[in-house]
């Protein structure tokens, strides 16, 4: 009886071989299955990237903020579990889930990554923020839909392409983007989530903010730094107390006062959800929203 049930095992396993592919990552190279089907997501750029391809992590990073996604993804999350922050991924939690693939980042997990390995095969990228759209194509090659993330990347690109021939003649401004929170106010760069979105329409960049730094911190002595026919900036979105309290103290200091777009009435503030903490398409999408509603033109809503 042992023989026929190990020759009929043998023989399934020669007619239904496991089906997994090598993918090569931060981290080295993993097998992962080719249909991952419980798939575990560490970064609130992959949460948007799986969602937007249509694949819905039975776990994910929780929300920088939101209770504890953000509302923009909470429906599309569904039952989803949140997994704790990038930085403090609930390992209980996630093995609980009995996940199949784990994607991850080395920027936030690299010390975790043998633990993580231990749960589920875990593929990493090397790095989010400005790299978030080669991510979104990295995510869909690691699950096996290629197709998918090469169309949201085409239908993305397209939007911006129409906004860029809405604007016209505005797109030849300089953009300056600036983040003011308490003790770390930055200029950021186009290497950086929003700067890769602007740089998508077209937009100037002011040349000290073309950099491969993502941002430079800086003090009100280096607000001349700030400088561009327009400044875009952002701050906490719920506005606690000593954000603005931060926020009315570098926006009333002579040398903001002084820049010429402030002066024109060209220093506007935007959605920090949408330009900074998102760090994905959907976010990307919603910056294209909010740029159109400034120059005063219509784009089509994004699919």
């Amino acid at each position: 009886m042992n023989k026929i049930i190990f020759a009929a095992a043998a023989f399934l396993a020669v007619i239904a071989p496991a089906q997994a592919r090598e993918i090569t990552h931060a981290m080295g190279t993993t097998e992962v299955p080719d249909n991952p089907v419980r798939i575990a997501i560490l970064t609130n750029e992959g949460t948007e990237a799986l969602l937007h391809m249509g694949v819905v992590p039975v776990g994910a990073a929780q929300s920088w903020e939101g209770d504890p996604f953000y509302p923009h993804l909470a429906d599309k999350l569904g039952d989803a579990v949140s997994l704790g922050t990038e930085t403090a991924i609930n390992l209980e939690v996630l093995a609980s889930l009995e996940p199949d693939l784990i994607i991850g980042t080395k920027m936030r997990q690299e010390k975790i990554y043998e633990q993580l390995s231990a749960i589920a095969p875990t593929v990493m990228s090397e790095t989010i923020g400005a790299a978030w759209l080669d991510n979104y194509s990295f995510y869909g090659s690691v699950i096996g839909i290629d197709d998918e993330a090469a169309a949201g990347i085409a239908a993305l690109e397209a939007r911006a392409g129409t906004l860029r021939e809405e604007i016209g003649e505005g797109i030849n401004e300089e953009i300056s983007l600036v983040r003011f929170a308490p003790g770390r106010t930055r200029i950021y760069s186009d290497h950086s989530f929003p700067g890769i979105v602007l740089d998508l329409v077209g937009f100037a960049r002011p040349a000290l903010q073309r950099s491969e730094e993502t941002f430079v911190e800086i003090g009100k002595e280096r607000i001349p730094e700030m400088r561009g026919d327009r400044i875009f900036y952002f701050a906490p979105d719920a506005d606690p107390q000593d954000s603005l309290s931060n926020l009315d103290e570098w926006l009333n200091d002579p040398l903001w006062l002084g820049l010429e777009a402030v002066k024109a009435g060209k220093a506007q503030r935007v959605n920090e959800l949408a330009w900074n903490l998102g760090g994905g398409i959907y976010s990307a999408h919603m910056m294209l929203d909010q740029l159109a509603e400034i120059y005063g033109v219509k784009l089509p809503a994004a699919e």
